[in-house]
């Protein structure tokens, strides 16, 4: 349930890239914000997550947060207290281990707050010593964006369960939903007749995402007499660049049947458009924004069982990443059996009652409350007024 009271919290979102990690720590600050609890959001001065939380009007505050220099630390952990000092936080949410051990160490003796370590890393946490302490003891709450961390923390660093958490996020399930008009008219757009099957993928060109694997499947199912198969990636330039996405798109011969369509501002409008989505991740995934959008929109959606994508679709809609004879296999039976995807549909409507930004939000408050209460508990903490 939501806290009963205002809160005021520190979002530390020490990312470089606008991955998924910062998009969570982002939208979280934003919905905080939104619902009239107090929120900062830290970054990284100059980098493409603290120019995101500027355009979402977050005002973000630069501090060197992933230092390893000794002097620079100690300027650090003086900015840290004095930011403490003036704001009073109630919670302190760190979305990066970057850090996360100064602001556990400085809690007692900057005015207090509630620690919580929020895991969205596809990288499970080494079972030693300083992880241990600091997950045990140092955090209030663990927040874990996948059931496969949440495990982890219990059962390899020993976190007790009441203090590990699961929030997979959640999307604004009323701006990414399906719109017939939007569907049409981007599919007009691209050319797509009322028979062809547009298959896409959402996501940044990067080898994580799959784009390769998805481009040689679809290939293969053309070859096999799929005459209307057509491959859509929202996507543009970041880690891989476009041109290496087109080679890889000659060199399986269906550049007649594949569009890329770089930044868009429709993206409702573009997921509509699709008959099936794919998530083809090699690895990653721990928190599946992409996939939320899709399933949100309603459209049918299969993947690579990485990360958290077993904890958002049934098991016939999985396959190993990095297996293109089971990927294949699956997206064809995507296309060929509407009972398939009218299921994966139902599906996704079903979990999405779950992951939509209030959902989101009201869970993550009730962890904080937790965190509070066991703050609270061990004495330390005086509730600012």
């Amino acid at each position: 349930m939501p806290a009963s009271f205002t809160l005021r919290t520190v979002q530390v979102v020490n990312v470089r890239w606008f991955n998924a990690t910062a998009w969570y720590g982002m939208e979280l600050a934003r919905l905080l914000n939104k619902a009239g609890h107090p929120t900062l959001t830290l970054g990284l001065e100059g980098t493409a997550s603290f120019a995101r939380a500027q355009a979402m009007g977050l005002e973000p505050i630069g501090l060197p947060l992933n230092t390893c220099h000794p002097l620079q630390t100690l300027q650090l952990a003086r900015s840290i207290k004095k930011l403490v000092h003036d704001f009073r936080p109630d919670i302190v949410n760190c979305h990066r281990g970057e850090a996360f051990w100064l602001w556990g160490l400085l809690k007692n003796s900057a005015q207090g707050y509630a620690l919580v370590r929020t895991r969205g890393d596809q990288r499970l946490p080494r079972n030693n010593v300083t992880n241990r302490w600091l997950h045990q003891h140092t955090a209030e709450a663990v927040i874990s964006t996948n059931s496969v961390m949440a495990r982890h923390f219990v059962n390899k660093l020993h976190v007790p369960a009441a203090q590990v958490h699961t929030i997979l996020g959640g999307v604004d399930t009323a701006f990414f939903r399906f719109s017939e008009e939007r569907r049409q008219a981007v599919r007009a757009a691209y050319g797509y007749g009322a028979d062809d099957q547009v298959v896409g993928l959402l996501g940044r060109f990067d080898r994580v995402k799959g784009q390769k694997e998805l481009i040689r499947v679809v290939a293969r199912l053309r070859q096999q007499g799929n005459p209307h198969l057509r491959l859509l990636l929202i996507g543009f330039t970041t880690a891989t660049t476009q041109a290496e996405v087109e080679n890889w798109i000659n060199e399986a011969g269906i550049a007649d049947i594949t569009r890329i369509t770089g930044k868009v501002d429709d993206v409702v409008g573009h997921l509509c458009a699709l008959d099936v989505g794919v998530i083809a991740s090699l690895w990653s995934e721990t928190i599946a924004r992409a996939a939320l959008e899709i399933m949100a929109c309603a459209r049918p959606l299969i993947s690579t069982s990485v990360g958290v994508m077993p904890d958002l679709l049934p098991a016939e809609a999985l396959c190993p990443p990095a297996d293109e004879d089971a990927l294949a296999r699956l997206l064809q039976r995507a296309l060929d059996d509407a009972s398939f995807r009218d299921r994966l549909v139902r599906s996704s409507a079903e979990t999405m009652r779950e992951l939509d930004s209030s959902h989101f939000l009201a869970k993550t408050l009730a962890v904080y409350d937790t965190a509070l209460s066991l703050r609270k508990s061990k004495g330390a903490f005086v509730r600012h007024a």
